[in-house]
């Protein structure tokens, strides 16, 4: 079993500084097997990644949508932010990926998804974030794992994290793959029972990370 945190930022996200010779430190440390680099609109961090990891990387981009945001999986190519949910999913498809909803029911993020937008692209979605480690509100986590279920749609879990201290705060255990296909069937046989761990990280990421928004904007 590969212990993976599949929601992950470095340097290249506008609110992170991990660099990605300390985003493998970390992940060496903290025994990663594989991890997902999903930088906000931006695939350059971690196609670098993925040469220069000695574990598995999946090249990620979490991207802006103008209904808020999705993640493609097993991209090539960078997907630029602004387009509507639908064309950013055929995007994703267009390159072989696979589609995530991160943080659905986030009462605070106002990068989420919008819940129309999320119910118009439902028959599109492989995988479904239920537990996101900067979640504040616990209920919106459970609410996310319930419409998982309901729906019968594929679980993953992250810790979202945009500073070296958050990595791996949330894993899941998942068989091994070797491609968007068998990843998907991976994460397919996850049941709520066997997720893996699932911790919050508290406040103090977002007063480091809005923090550093400020600064970067000045």
């Amino acid at each position: 079993m590969l212990k993976a945190d599949l929601h992950v930022h470095t340097e290249y996200s506008g609110d992170c500084l991990t660099s990605l010779d300390r985003l493998i430190n970390v992940c060496q440390r903290r025994g990663l097997d594989c991890i997902a680099v999903t930088d906000h609109n931006d695939i350059r961090g971690a196609l670098r990644m993925q040469e220069k990891a000695p574990f598995k990387v999946i090249v990620g981009e979490e991207i802006r949508t103008d209904q808020g945001e999705i993640i493609g999986y097993f991209l090539t190519r960078h997907i630029k932010p602004g387009l509507s949910p639908a064309r950013t999913v055929e995007e994703i498809r267009n390159q072989g990926g696979l589609v995530c909803v991160p943080h659905p029911f986030d009462r605070l993020r106002s990068s989420r998804l919008n819940f129309q937008a999320l119910k118009e692209i439902a028959g599109d979605i492989d995988f479904i974030e239920v537990f996101n480690s900067r979640n504040v509100y616990a209920a919106d986590n459970r609410k996310a794992r319930e419409y998982a279920v309901a729906g019968e749609v594929a679980f993953s879990v992250g810790s979202d994290a945009h500073w070296p201290w958050e990595i791996g705060r949330t894993y899941m255990n998942i068989p091994d793959f070797s491609d968007a296909k068998s990843f998907r069937e991976a994460l397919r046989s996850v049941t709520v029972e066997n997720l893996g761990r699932l911790r919050k990280s508290g406040l103090f990421v977002h007063v480091c990370t809005k923090t550093l928004k400020l600064l970067r904007n000045r």
